[in-house]
């Protein structure tokens, strides 16, 4: 019989940081719950509570809006980071 991996519980990390409201100037906060790519990040990956994750998806897509966040990371022809400035 295969063997059970044991994974340990995830927390949320705003509840433990005692954020009260996630505001889409702060980057990088959004960035704990953003993938490599851009992508959000959903709640059984990142164990986010409900309203947390609420409140991360709204500032993101805020943050995408400003153009403070890229929607999409083009990885072909990356030399920085996924999140530079540069969107080129």
């Amino acid at each position: 019989m295969a063997e059970r991996r044991k994974y340990g519980k995830k927390y949320c990390k705003y509840t433990e940081m005692k954020v009260d409201f996630i505001d889409y100037k702060n980057t990088e906060l959004l960035k704990l719950s953003m993938s490599e790519r851009g992508k959000i990040m959903p709640r059984r990956l990142t164990g986010n509570s409900k309203n947390s994750q609420e409140m991360v998806e709204k500032a993101i897509k805020r943050a995408r809006h400003m153009a403070l966040v890229p929607y999409i990371v083009d990885t072909k022809n990356i030399t920085d980071t996924a999140y530079s400035r540069s969107f080129y």
